[in-house]
């Protein structure tokens, strides 16, 4: 199955306003900040920018901003790119739902814009759908045996390791402030866009769970669930590690406590593992060939010797 133009140009546009909204409040935090650098370390969870100013946006944001042009450039590119307009926007769905619980007026407006343009999305892929004529490529290529087995591996350890801390959470914290975790409660000072942690969590999982089945099986859309689910792993990663970093962890691994040691150590692999997932399944798969046509079916050959007239 391929999809039409005119929805790739309509997933594109969509993808486009997506990423228009996030730039918006992307250049409003970074008006409220004094530079750059202080905004990342805000993302990173600095506590003492925490205390003195809170931005909107939060590192999802700038993931989802890459995401967005990648899959733009991939309908505009491609028929091939109803996969990836579908997992973006079933991604983008799933991660922007908290908000519309979320305190005041323009994260809800924000909210309610972002789930219409992912419904959107999801929706242009369904219905752009288009069967394949004969000499047709026949849908994405399935990935390579090995890079697939590897990074489906990848995924599924990643999965286990983010259900494993959210069972540990849920152990170890009084039960109000689990309930925050996925709903986005006050004690947890969160910027206005940001998604609940528990709730980002549960996502993840979800997401490297469904990376790791396509790919182990080498579905045809392994592809573009693969590369978001590692894109959004090596983000989470990336800011767990800047706060390692911050705090001085790595120079001190002997005296940290259990759960700081294993936090910054999921987040290293959290890096690692992302990279590697979008290294193995950036490159094309296996060509499907196309449709064998029978002899009979071809024209007949012009004779050795043409008339007059032929």
């Amino acid at each position: 199955m391929t999809v039409t133009r005119t929805a790739r140009l309509t997933g594109a546009a969509l993808c486009g306003a997506l990423a228009l909204v996030i730039v918006v409040w992307l250049l409003r935090d970074l008006a409220a900040f004094r530079a750059p650098a202080e905004l990342l370390w805000y993302w990173a969870g600095d506590r003492a920018f925490l205390l003195r100013r809170r931005a909107a946006t939060s590192l999802v944001d700038p993931v989802l901003l890459v995401a967005y042009v990648a899959t733009a450039l991939a309908a505009l590119r491609s028929s091939l790119a109803g996969p990836a307009l579908a997992a973006t926007g079933l991604t983008t769905l799933a991660l922007r739902l908290p908000g519309l619980w979320a305190a005041g007026v323009d994260a809800l407006v924000t909210s309610l814009l972002t789930l219409a343009l992912a419904a959107g999305l999801v929706v242009t892929a369904a219905a752009g759908r288009r069967e394949v004529h004969e000499g047709e490529p026949g849908g994405p290529d399935r990935p390579r045996t090995g890079p697939a087995v590897a990074a489906g591996t990848l995924c599924g350890l990643a999965a286990l390791v983010w259900a494993a801390w959210e069972v540990h959470w849920a152990s170890a914290l009084p039960v109000e402030f689990t309930v925050d975790r996925f709903t986005g409660g006050r004690s947890l000072l969160l910027p206005a866009l940001a998604v609940p942690p528990g709730w980002l969590a549960v996502v993840l999982t979800l997401l490297l769970a469904a990376a790791a089945g396509s790919a182990l099986t080498r579905a045809r859309h392994t592809r573009p669930v693969g590369l978001l689910a590692g894109l959004l792993l090596t983000g989470w990663g990336t800011g767990g590690v800047a706060t390692a970093l911050r705090a001085g962890w790595f120079g001190d691994f002997p005296h940290l406590e259990t759960d700081a040691l294993l936090s910054a150590l999921t987040s290293v692999f959290a890096v690692l593992a992302g990279t590697a997932v979008m290294v193995l399944l950036a490159r094309p798969g296996e060509r499907r060939r196309s449709p064998y046509r029978p002899a009979a079916a071809l024209p007949p050959a012009p004779p050795a010797h043409r008339p007059p007239g032929w």
